[in-house]
């Protein structure tokens, strides 16, 4: 986790009793492990309850944001409950997959029990970001009469199409690395402290049981029932209770957040900032807000009946970013909040630039047609998909990708222009390849030249009539195709131009197609078609966020220090291109309880120029926890390649008390290519 400084704020109105871990019973016989923060008198004089659910491990994992946070909401009267999902942590039982109906059966019956507790007025509310926020959502759709609201942060409404997994049905690379991370999360032991002597047989059952999760994902490269299943867009109305939709600009989850206020039928707000994936009191870029004191303005409302005024207020609030210079990492990202009492808005109308075949944006058409052949070095200079705002995360300088990609780029603009939403791209095409992808990048071009990535996008060509019945294409036919972008707030200052750059390629964020693909764009009738929003007095007049605040952190020291880098190499001898990220976040103690963790990820893409078949992923954790004598680590390592009809992923896992190795497993598996 990557987290920026943020003020601590000790002066609460209630006292906080911490309860490190009790255990919910499920009807199953499984005890699910939860850890407690209670305002003191709840007992005699009960308040309502806020519930994350998730799978990162109370102990350590995320211990730290978690004392943060609940610590902050218990210090404004509402009992916490942050729960080990079944399988993890602390928790009884085996986590097979995400977002399984068992997972949401789970929920239901720990609703129940958080209802029932003599400290709880009845009334529950969901937050979570991430894998907690798709289940907040997942769980509403159930419609648990304990559940009142949901506030849901860096989350999706569509597993398939706008996931780490796929997007625009192209696989996404970070689905491997992602894959070895819950592989080697799940293999880490519960604490005994809390389950006593029979942690070595839980440790050992969850290693043996607990499957490799990417060679499900890969078994599913289209949209069907396995991605539907915990989809809230299949069917908006079944979410009844109130939803608070919360996303950030440089995250890889945003798209869902307009599409949750067009497609909600009950009470909903949106927030979409300049931030990262993490909670904006301490995201990265800034500005961080006051978010908590955003969160219990919706929670009086809807826990506790307090008119706090929030919902009078328009229904989106968005940071539409200023220009910036192109830059690996943002401290902040300088701008100006909007507000949106509806969405759709009828305030944003379209721009549309006609694609010229001399390369130009403009208003009038140029028929004609521009050819490009392909370079896997495309998308050397592309962001993380999933930045958590750390140094590296982003993107640099465009005009290497630019010069790599068919490139069309306006005058300079008359007076300045502000987005808000999804740009489009309408293309007519063709391909010389039955397998083809789309990438799509809206760069902002400078009078100096330089060129900052405001947002961009992928579709798989074979899907381009739908996601769940994608066929090969006709080489040479021309197609019409469409992809949206990423959605984006941004100004373009007057005297800049719009860039709109396509590849057949975007190397190591989408796995590339079997073979290299010429693309042909027929100009004249393609378009790129921007969601303008003129200015509007009102948003002068929007009240200010107040400054980010939380509650104490858990006391710890660094027992070891780590770093992040994020390097490429390319070998002009051999042509070998090679991405390599490191996320060490070195070790930390809690001095409360002894507990140690000390995390190490190494992510490595490589791939040969014109050779799209030697593309491989390879993720390597090391992962220890332990306090004093009880020592334990494991060490993960996670591979896939592929040919030309084929996916091949391997996954090894090695688990050490000590010094002494006490278990290994080895996963292989083939997976025949389905028009990826």
């Amino acid at each position: 986790m990557y987290l920026t400084p943020v003020p601590l704020v000790t002066n609460f109105p209630h006292r906080v009793q911490v309860i490190d871990n009790t255990f919910i019973p499920l009807r199953d016989g499984t005890r699910l492990g939860a850890r407690l923060w209670l305002p003191e008198g709840a007992a005699e004089q009960p308040v309502p309850a806020i519930l994350e659910y998730l799978p990162y491990r109370k102990d350590d994992g995320l211990a730290q944001r978690d004392a943060m946070q609940y610590g902050y909401f218990a210090g404004h009267g509402y009992a916490c409950v942050r729960v080990d999902i079944r399988g993890t942590g602390d928790s009884d039982g085996i986590l097979a997959d995400e977002y399984l109906a068992l997972e949401q059966d789970d929920a239901l019956e720990v609703l129940a029990w958080i209802a029932a507790q003599p400290w709880c007025t009845g009334a529950v509310g969901m937050i979570g970001i991430s894998w907690s926020g798709f289940n907040g959502l997942q769980v509403a759709a159930r419609r648990p009469p304990e559940l009142k609201a949901v506030i849901t942060l860096c989350s999706t409404d569509d597993r398939y199409a706008d996931d780490v997994h796929y997007m625009g049905g192209c696989l996404v690379y970070d689905m491997l690395p992602w894959a070895a991370a819950m592989l080697a999360w799940n293999a880490l032991p519960p604490d005994p402290r809390f389950v006593g002597d029979r942690w070595r047989a839980m440790w050992l059952e969850r290693m043996a049981r607990t499957p490799a999760y990417i060679e499900t994902w890969l078994s599913h490269q289209r949209r069907d029932a396995y991605w539907r299943h915990g989809s809230v867009c299949e069917d908006y109305a079944a979410i009844a209770c109130p939803v608070y939709a919360v996303g950030g600009w440089a995250d890889g989850y945003r798209n869902a957040v307009p599409r949750l206020l067009a497609g909600l039928p009950g009470p909903r707000k949106g927030l979409l900032g300049p931030w990262a994936h993490s909670f904006p009191w301490y995201a990265a870029p800034g500005p961080s807000i006051g978010f908590l004191q955003e969160c219990l303005r919706w929670w009086d409302h809807w826990l506790k009946g307090i008119d706090s005024g929030m919902m009078d207020e328009p229904m989106l609030r968005a940071w539409v970013q200023d220009h910036a210079a192109p830059a690996t990492h943002y401290a902040e990202r300088p701008g100006r909040w909007v507000a949106e009492r509806t969405w759709p808005s009828p305030n944003i109308g379209e721009h549309i630039y006609l694609l010229r075949a001399d390369g130009g944006l403009g208003a009038d058409s140029q028929p004609g047609l521009r050819v490009h052949a392909g370079s896997l070095v495309t998308g050397s200079d592309s962001l993380v998909w999933c930045p958590y705002g750390a140094p590296g995360d982003f993107a640099p300088d465009q005009r290497s990708e630019d010069g790599r990609s068919l490139a069309f780029t306006s005058a300079p603009l008359a007076e300045a222009m502000d987005i808000l939403g999804q740009p489009e791209i309408s293309l007519e095409l063709s391909v010389d390849r039955p397998l083809a992808l789309l990438a799509g990048r809206l760069c902002a071009v400078a009078p100096d030249g330089a060129s900052t990535l405001v947002t961009w996008g992928l579709l798989n060509l074979t899907h381009h009539t739908g996601h769940a019945q994608p066929q090969p294409l006709e080489p040479g036919r021309r197609y019409t195709v469409t992809l949206r972008l990423n959605v984006i707030g941004q100004q373009l200052p007057a005297g800049h131009r719009w860039r709109l750059a396509l590849s057949q390629d975007y190397w190591p964020m989408a796995w590339p197609s079997p073979a290299p693909v010429t693309l042909t764009v027929y100009t004249g009738s393609s378009r790129l078609t921007l969601p303008v929003r003129p200015p509007q007095p009102a948003d002068a007049a929007l009240p200010a966020f107040g400054p980010p605040e939380h509650a104490a952190a858990l006391p710890a020291e660094a027992s070891r220090t780590g770093a992040r880098t994020r390097t490429f190499y390319r070998d002009f001898a051999t042509g070998q291109l090679v991405s390599v990220s490191v996320a060490d976040d070195g070790g930390l103690r809690f001095l409360d309880s002894g507990h140690e963790l000390d995390t190490r990820l190494v992510d490595t893409y490589t791939v040969y120029e014109n050779q799209p078949l030697s593309a491989r992923v390879q993720s390597d954790w090391e992962l220890r926890v332990g306090r004093g004598d009880w020592q334990v680590r494991v060490v993960t390592n996670s591979v896939m390649t592929a040919d030309a009809e084929n996916f091949l992923v391997t996954n090894t896992l090695d688990a050490y008390e000590g010094e002494v190795r006490i278990y290994a497993r080895a996963w292989n598996k083939t997976i025949p290519r389905d028009c990826v």
